[in-house]
């Protein structure tokens, strides 16, 4: 496939599909299509959890070298 032209979604579908059967096979492709998504974290919450692990001296050091 040539850099910058893209492939209609319902090929791109079944190219993956049969790729994922032939390289896992029918039974584990079909596990990996079904696997449950991680739920994302909405970005300001995200960001307040990482703030609660911060240390302030030590990130700034690392920052700051």
């Amino acid at each position: 496939m040539s850099e910058g032209i893209y492939i209609n979604e319902d090929e791109l579908l079944k190219r993956a599909i049969n790729i994922l059967t032939e390289k896992l096979g029918p039974v584990e492709a079909s596990r990996f299509l079904s696997m449950k998504r991680q739920k994302r974290i909405e970005s300001v919450k995200r960001h307040r959890e990482w703030q609660k692990g911060l240390r302030k001296a030590k990130f700034f050091k690392e920052i700051f070298k």
